[in-house]
């Protein structure tokens, strides 16, 4: 009976430290060459940790593009490009000169620490 005392105690401390909401907005269509951005703005700080941008392929795994808000991970082509500060709550995802390659799902994750913690919110 403790036991399940503590779990509800958990788990209601924990839902009320994990609130917020992200927006994510984007370019509308584009053609090959031009550039497309995406933004996604978020109501909570985010934790040294930042942000990250992944993209998506139909059947495949998300894969990253960029960490810490604007470090590209290997591999990435330098055309894609992220920007915005830890202190504020709009990033934005840019690729310059997009090629038909790039079609995909793209997608923003933030990380937050909540007493010491951290969260990540999934992706959106």
């Amino acid at each position: 009976m403790n036991n399940i005392i503590l779990l509800i105690w958990t788990l209601t401390l924990f839902a009320r430290e994990c609130r917020g909401q992200i927006t994510v907005t984007q370019s509308p269509s584009i053609t090959a060459g031009q550039t497309a951005t995406i933004e996604c703005h978020i109501d909570v700080k985010i934790s040294s940790n930042g942000l990250a941008w992944y993209q998506q392929k139909p059947g495949e795994a998300p894969k990253l593009l960029i960490y810490h808000i604007n470090t590209l991970q290997s591999g990435t082509p330098s055309r894609f490009s992220g920007s915005g500060s830890y202190s504020g709550s709009d990033f934005t995802f840019t690729i310059s000169g997009v090629q038909s390659e790039d079609t995909g799902d793209y997608y923003c994750q933030s990380e937050h620490s909540i007493n010491s913690k951290y969260v990540t919110a999934g992706f959106f």
